[in-house]
């Protein structure tokens, strides 16, 4: 069987992404930091679909975290096959000039470090380079990277826009070694990240400016990211899959 590690995933696009991978054939390793009930709902819902998965408590931002988190993978689920990098902060909508060293740390922390250093880990056992079998690996990034997010969050626009130039250059530097990199940059979602910048009903305020007139929903980005981990798109790296309804 197949094993995937979608980080974040007891809520939003990494629960869907769990979800859907599990309905497509994989193993699914659902990370959390916090929120252990949500993730062993997400696993029992897979579950009862006839699927495997397990909840794995793990702060991407902290080493340590991270490197127990891929020794459970492999000791409870087996060979990793892919990762989603889907685990990511937002702050509290402020201008550049309000924004101090922590919460540029904790945004940073999470979207960007955290991404290299679960990335680092699933190379070591992906890539043929390290004597595996190949895989594949999507970031999550935002419409946001594009955009720039003014007078709102400017630093969490900085950390997908890292996330970017990071899938571009890790895709070529593992091409030859089974390992397919690319992003997918959702635009706007309802989710319950809005809460989180103080602004839970972001999403109908902004709707009206995207071509398509609505936000997207979990379950639309998860189909992007599944089928850039599927074979359907085995001749895809390095790319930037805008799913953003236009904007």
């Amino acid at each position: 069987m197949t094993v995937a590690l979608v980080t974040g995933a007891s809520r939003g696009i990494g629960a869907a992404t769990a979800k859907l991978a599990a309905a497509r054939g994989f193993a699914v390793g659902v990370n959390y930091l916090r929120d252990e009930a949500a993730a062993r709902g997400v696993v029992a819902e897979i579950e009862r679909a006839g699927g495997r998965a397990l909840a794995l408590r793990a702060d991407v931002a902290r080493e340590e975290d991270v490197v127990r988190l891929f020794a459970e993978v492999d000791a409870k689920l087996g060979p990793l096959t892919a990762l989603v990098n889907n685990a990511g902060v937002c702050a509290v909508q402020s201008r550049v000039e309000a924004m101090d060293a922590k919460r540029l740390a904790f945004v940073f922390g999470v979207n960007v470090i955290g991404s290299f250093l679960c990335a680092r880990e699933a190379l070591k056992r992906m890539s043929t380079r390290h004597g595996g079998r190949g895989g594949a690996i999507v970031n999550l990034s935002s419409g946001a990277s594009r955009l720039g997010s003014p007078n709102e969050f400017v630093d969490y626009a900085a950390t997908k826009g890292a996330i970017d130039s990071f899938t571009l250059g890790l895709a070529r530097e593992v091409a030859n070694e089974g390992v397919r990199v690319n992003a997918v940059r959702a635009g706007l979602v309802v989710t319950d990240i809005h809460a989180s910048t103080g602004e839970p009903e972001r999403p109908q305020r902004i709707a009206p400016t995207i071509p398509m007139q609505r936000a997207g929903t979990p379950e639309e980005i998860a189909e992007s990211i599944v089928w850039l981990l599927s074979p359907a798109a085995s001749y895809v790296t390095g790319a930037l899959l805008d799913v953003t309804g236009g904007r």
